[in-house]
């Protein structure tokens, strides 16, 4: 929902006036380097930045509409009031652009689109390909995401004696982490030769991704340690040869909502545990938003299907070298930049479709 302009300007007013505020604070800090209370104002101002440059930048063109507007209706050259007019033009265009990013960075704010997120990649229909398509999309993932100034952290994988993967769970931090994966969600589709086909024929077949936004303690508080079944072991590797000669592999189950997790790929058994319930606690919480909110589209279920290929939302086509976003229609023929991780791409179609449809109901209310 688009934020009214006069509440999204008093917002910006008053982060305007916090900023000024933190920044006088941070000079009287600048004498003690090493404090915490520097770091602390450093990431705030750093968080708030973009918003308050944009809003200061829409507060000079508003100036100077307002300077032009006088000119048009002040006596005088015809030729000056003329020009005055057409600066208005630009002036308006230029106020829209920024208020079209400012209301994207309010609304991304207000969803939370800058938390830590947990991404889940599983091999669907398609035996060995599908598994090794999952860790390509693993690899293309971490890609973009270093493109992105972000950082990637493994948290729980399942690999095949073929060099694929089962399952690939892995954790992105940073600026603007959910709302550049968050498109990701859902059926992606390869075509490609296998190595192991004689006759060049393209094989078919599927990986689903899930993007869940990491929990907060008010959305899911700390879970019950009566509510776990905690089991440790030791670490295997493809074909279930033992890789560690200590017990630091964990499972974990949510007895309530039998969610469980895996994970055996730090050699402390402290570390495994701790991702383990970072991914629980996203699975958990996940399972039951689809409990309350079945019909919306943040579902799980709803982003991954079952894995048929008829449900894909993107084709990986390696033989024709080309990729192809079913949702907004847009086939890009850069297939080895994308595996690369350059998908920056899709991500602004998706996004600037979503908006497109976003105002269209908006005028439709």
């Amino acid at each position: 929902m688009t934020i009214p302009r006069e509440q999204l300007l008093a917002q910006l007013a008053a982060l305007d006036r916090r900023y000024t505020e933190l920044e006088r604070r941070l000079v009287e800090q600048s004498t003690q380097p090493d404090s915490a209370e520097l770091q602390r104002l450093s990431k705030e101002l750093s968080q708030m930045r973009e918003r308050v440059n944009l809003y200061r930048t829409s507060q000079r063109i508003e100036q100077d509409i307002a300077e032009a507007e006088q000119m048009v209706h002040a006596q005088g050259d015809l030729e000056l009031r003329e020009m005055a007019r057409e600066e208005i033009v630009s002036l308006r265009r230029q106020e829209a652009l920024v208020f079209e990013q400012l209301e994207r960075l309010s609304k991304s704010e207000a969803e939370g689109l800058d938390r830590p997120i947990i991404v889940e990649i599983r091999a669907a229909t398609g035996g060995l390909e599908s598994g090794l398509f999952a860790g390509d999309l693993y690899r293309l993932y971490t890609k973009y995401a270093a493109k992105s100034g972000l950082t990637v952290e493994l948290m729980e994988s399942d690999a095949t004696e073929a060099g694929g993967f089962r399952n690939l769970t892995f954790a992105v931090k940073g600026s603007g982490a959910y709302e550049r994966f968050r498109f990701e969600s859902g059926v992606h589709r390869v075509q490609r030769v296998p190595a192991t086909e004689a006759q060049g024929r393209i094989h078919t077949s599927t990986v689903t991704v899930a993007v869940m936004p990491e929990p907060e303690e008010v959305e899911l508080p700390p879970i019950p340690s009566k509510d776990l079944q905690i089991d440790v072991y030791r670490s295997s590797g493809p074909g279930g040869q033992s890789v560690n000669t200590t017990d630091s592999a964990v499972r974990i189950r949510h007895i309530p909502t039998g969610v469980l997790v895996t994970c055996q790929d730090e050699r402390s058994q402290l570390r495994n545990k701790e991702k383990a319930m970072r991914v629980l606690r996203a699975r958990v919480l996940d399972q039951l938003q689809r409990s309350k909110q079945e019909a919306l589209a943040s579902s799980r279920r709803q982003q991954v299907g079952t894995g048929e290929r008829s449900e894909k939302i993107r084709t990986y086509n390696f033989p024709d070298r080309r990729v192809t976003d079913h949702r907004v229609g847009l086939t890009l023929h850069k297939f080895d930049a994308i595996l690369e991780g350059n998908i920056q791409e899709f991500v602004d179609a998706l996004a600037a479709a979503e908006q497109a449809k976003t105002l269209a109901e908006g005028t439709n209310a």
